[in-house]
């Protein structure tokens, strides 16, 4: 499979470095030159988050289809807000509008207080139960010729059809955490797996762990998607220069915004997912990693979602996402803190370096 880019669908202007907060609301005009930039670019997916306080996602998955050519919404989902059968049919039909362009990101939740906003009280044992079972009966739905049953522990329907098919052979699901749950139901579930930006060695413990539980069920290995928050610039210097700015920014926004108001942690302040919490172990073993993997900014934010930054030139940044494709990551997400102009700037200057050297190797890459 060819190596791939993804970028996140910023729907304003706002991230953890301006004044606003993160992903604040939905700016329809800033969305949409944000879409048509990534589909001018050549990246090839964007992700579409979730969250409780968040814009509809499938609204926006369809937004993005609706305005490019090109580029595919990997439209993130948590089970057990929406009955399967539904949520096949208006997943079926974003991708016939899109022939063929997308994909769903099972999110099982990390959470509780986040979960319990849209009134989920499962355990974390039982979401990611769930979410195996939800992922069963999606493909169930997509490959059945006439009305189908399920009779599992979440979910029960009897003689369910329906006209609408995906224009994919089958949409591609990715399953993402650092949990052991996480690695058992991507590993049996996952076409593609998700990772935050850990240092080379860790990132590799994760794909084995992922690989094996695959290798158990003799199913193919999950694709491996890694994200990192790139800071770039002309030269190592004035890369680090902006890497510092921005981290500044970070703390004032940090500092003005209420306490768990919108990542709530437990008593003693560490987050409650595994992903969080490697990630700030991470951090507190040293504030640069391998090649250009810097930490800071996930002390400051508490790890609040993908936060590690790769800092340098165009050059660095693009030598270390190839590191992580020598350790098997076909698809690489990067997306930036001044969302829209940081995406012209990859599109213009590393994706080109780093698809330069794998054709120069043969690796393939997407057209």
């Amino acid at each position: 499979m060819p190596v791939e880019f993804i970028s996140a669908t910023h729907t304003t202007n706002t991230t953890e470095a301006t004044a606003g907060g993160r992903h604040a609301g939905f700016d329809v005009d800033y969305t949409r030159r944000f879409v048509r930039a990534l589909d001018d670019g050549g990246f090839d997916w964007t992700l579409v988050a979730y969250s409780s306080a968040g814009v509809d996602a499938e609204q926006i998955a369809q937004f993005v289809v609706n305005n490019s050519e090109r580029v595919k919404p990997m439209l993130a989902h948590r089970p057990g807000f929406v009955f399967p059968t539904r949520v096949a049919k208006a997943l079926a039909t974003i991708d016939r509008i899109g022939k063929g362009r997308l994909g769903l990101h099972i999110i099982s939740g990390g959470n509780d207080t986040e979960q319990a906003r849209e009134g989920d009280y499962l355990t974390k044992v039982q979401r990611y139960a769930r979410s195996e079972e939800f992922i069963r009966v999606l493909r169930q739905v997509w490959a059945a010729t006439g009305p189908i049953s399920h009779a599992g522990e979440y979910y029960r329907f009897e003689g369910f059809a329906t006209d609408i098919k995906p224009y994919q052979d089958a949409i591609p699901i990715s399953v993402g955490g650092s949990s052991r749950e996480a690695y058992e139901v991507g590993g049996r579930q996952g076409d593609i797996f998700g990772l935050w930006g850990e240092p080379l060695k860790e990132t590799a413990e994760q794909i084995a762990a992922v690989n094996a539980v695959a290798d158990a069920a003799g199913r193919p290995h999950p694709r491996i998607w890694v994200s990192f928050r790139p800071i770039v610039a002309a030269t190592d210097e004035l890369a680090w220069e902006k890497a510092h700015r921005i981290l500044g920014q970070v703390k004032e926004t940090v500092a003005a915004t209420p306490k768990g108001a919108r990542y709530p942690a437990p008593g003693d302040g560490r987050p409650a997912n595994v992903g969080s919490q490697r990630l700030l172990d991470v951090a507190a073993r040293g504030e640069l990693h391998d090649r250009a993997l810097w930490t800071p900014l996930v002390t400051a934010t508490n790890a609040a979602g993908s936060s590690t930054a790769l800092v340098g030139s165009y050059e660095t940044v693009a030598k270390a996402l190839l590191d992580y494709v020598d350790i098997g990551c076909e698809l690489l997400s990067i997306r930036g803190y001044d969302p829209l102009n940081d995406a012209i700037d990859y599109a213009r200057y590393v994706l080109p370096l780093v698809r330069q050297e794998l054709a120069h190797r043969g690796t393939p890459v997407a057209a």
